[in-house]
């Protein structure tokens, strides 16, 4: 016992004690990023099913017409936009997680983001990659609280960046849901200012873990997102990723045969990207298929052809992330999902809190 303050304190509350990582522990993370299990099933089941019902409402002909097409140009574009992507979003990744006062490599960060993004196409749920590299990340650097909070941020100001592009390019340029973007955009933004004004009143002083999460929370913000040092440049990695999505949708929608001018594509592929954060997916298909079947159908350009340009949009994305398996190859198998008893520990100093890993799944 030490005299602190005028009164008895126990060791440990001057010298924070520091938490091993342990399998329980990580093995929990995961179950919680994968979500219900019966969920998953009807999720991966959901999407798989939409994809089957629009090929056999609307034929397979032009769908495998527009998968035959894809040629070794494509494939080479599309592994230069993909690296591009991943690169944008390690980039990202770094600067979030320096502002929150973890060190990242950069070449690190690409090579868990090219894991992370061929895991996220290959296994269900669509963020055990992000898991793995969260909890890798954690365990490098002795905090896993924060490592996991900087994927969250890094993941969330990614898909706010795409939103708010989609949302300026969907009212500039024509499209079906233009007519009813001016009342979409005013409701977003008093649901965004009522949100604002429900998180400044939640309480930040005393010890109770709701204040502390909501100082975490502020901190994180200010210093991974908004800082002088890392906002400029997350928005600027944010919208080199966006553009790499959407320049890929572009491709698959010339290689599936369709000519429309860029004016009336970009508009129809930003909605078919904006359904990939549908829970009800695998690895992006399923709502991707259904929201471009109906704004292709919708724009003139024909459903299926809006099927067929998805469907390409999804082969060309997974191979761009076959590097990531090399990488999973190469630098051994996510054993980091699987921690071993007495690896690094976990420190809980500089007010690092737990964050719920079903944060992941709400960012992917």
């Amino acid at each position: 016992m030490n005299r602190a303050a005028g009164r008895y304190v126990r060791k440990d509350e001057i010298f924070p004690r520091r938490n091993r990582v342990s399998p329980q522990a990580t093995g929990t993370l995961t179950a919680r990023a994968s979500g219900n299990p019966a969920w998953a099933w009807v999720s991966n089941l959901g999407g798989v099913g939409l994809v089957a019902v629009l090929l056999w409402w609307l034929g397979t002909g032009p769908a495998l017409a527009g998968l035959r097409r894809i040629d070794t140009p494509a494939v080479l574009t599309a592994l230069a936009l993909g690296a591009l992507a991943t690169v944008g979003c390690a980039w990202r990744w770094r600067l979030v997680a320096g502002g929150l006062g973890i060190r990242l490599p950069l070449g690190t960060a690409v090579a868990d983001c090219y894991r992370a993004v061929f895991l996220n196409a290959t296994l269900p749920g669509g963020v055990l990659g992000d898991v793995h590299r969260a909890v890798r990340h954690g365990r490098e650097a002795g905090d896993l609280g924060r490592a996991v909070r900087a994927v969250v941020w890094e993941r969330t100001a990614g898909q706010l960046v795409q939103v708010m592009l989609a949302a300026a390019l969907l009212l500039a340029l024509p499209s079906p849901v233009r007519p009813y973007l001016p009342v979409a955009v005013a409701v977003a933004v008093v649901v965004g200012l009522v949100l604002a004004v429900l998180v400044r009143a939640l309480p930040r002083s005393g010890p109770s873990r709701r204040a502390r999460a909501v100082r975490a929370a502020a901190a994180d913000v200010r210093a991974g997102l908004l800082g002088r040092r890392t906002g400029p440049g997350v928005l600027l990695a944010s919208t080199v990723v966006v553009g790499c999505h959407l320049a890929t949708f572009v491709l698959a929608a010339r290689v599936a045969g369709v000519t429309a001018p860029l004016t009336v594509l970009v508009p129809l592929t930003l909605l078919a990207l904006l359904a990939m954060a549908l829970p009800a997916n695998v690895a992006g298909f399923g709502p991707r298929e259904g929201v471009a079947a109906w704004a292709f159908g919708a724009a003139g350009l024909g459903a299926a052809e809006g099927v067929a340009t998805a469907l390409v949009y999804g082969a060309l994305v997974l191979v761009a992330a076959l590097p990531g398996a090399a990488v999973l190859v190469l630098r051994g198998r996510p054993s980091a999902l699987r921690t071993r008893a007495g690896d690094r520990t976990v420190g809980t100093q500089g007010g690092s809190s737990p964050v719920p890993a079903a944060g992941l799944a709400g960012s992917a």
